[in-house]
């Protein structure tokens, strides 16, 4: 296994342990209700019954739907990380994967975790903006946005065509020559 792809999956570990542990933290805290950190502007707030829904509470229960769009996410983020160049330009674009997948795999965990041990579906959500009222989210809800924002601005401002036609023709070239 190549050094970076081992790196990948240390710091990947290493994020979903702390989204699951700031959620165990969350769930054994907050019972009580809510602990402003900043008063009636952001407060740790812990969802009741969980949240068994997408962003801002969409698909309530979609379990199933949720798995099979995780696993296709995470084979293609694991599938291009593969075969993302090893050189330092591309470090940035790594790093903003593994985020991504940190996400998916951090609220992926909370849905089986919770459909096992309760027979129903849900992700642990116990950070909230009061100010505006801003649906109640989660650690790794923080992952998949801030890895969103900078896929964009990477995408934008610094890589340039010959880099994505590079990450293209390496891409291609697995298809042509098999994956190994």
């Amino acid at each position: 296994m190549k050094k970076r792809m081992i790196q990948n999956v240390v710091v990947l570990l290493i994020l979903v342990a702390l989204d699951q542990i700031t959620k165990q933290i969350a769930v054994h805290t907050l019972s009580d209700g809510s602990v402003p950190l900043i008063p009636g502007v952001f407060s740790f707030t812990l969802l009741e019954g969980g949240n068994s829904g997408a962003a801002f509470g969409m698909l309530q229960g979609g379990f199933w739907f949720f798995m099979v769009i995780t696993v296709l996410v995470a084979a293609c983020i694991i599938f291009v990380l593969r075969h993302l160049p090893e050189e330092k330009r591309f470090l940035p674009m790594n790093w903003t994967l593994v985020l991504l997948l940190a996400g998916a795999f951090g609220n992926c965990y909370d849905r089986v975790a919770t459909k096992i041990m309760t027979g129903r579906s849900s992700v642990i959500d116990f950070l909230y903006f009061e100010l505006i009222d801003f649906p109640i989210f989660n650690v790794a809800d923080c992952y998949v946005t801030i890895s969103a924002v900078l896929i964009i601005g990477l995408g934008l401002l610094y890589y340039k065509e010959e880099d994505f036609e590079r990450i293209q023709e390496r891409l291609r070239g697995v298809f042509h020559h098999g994956v190994r």
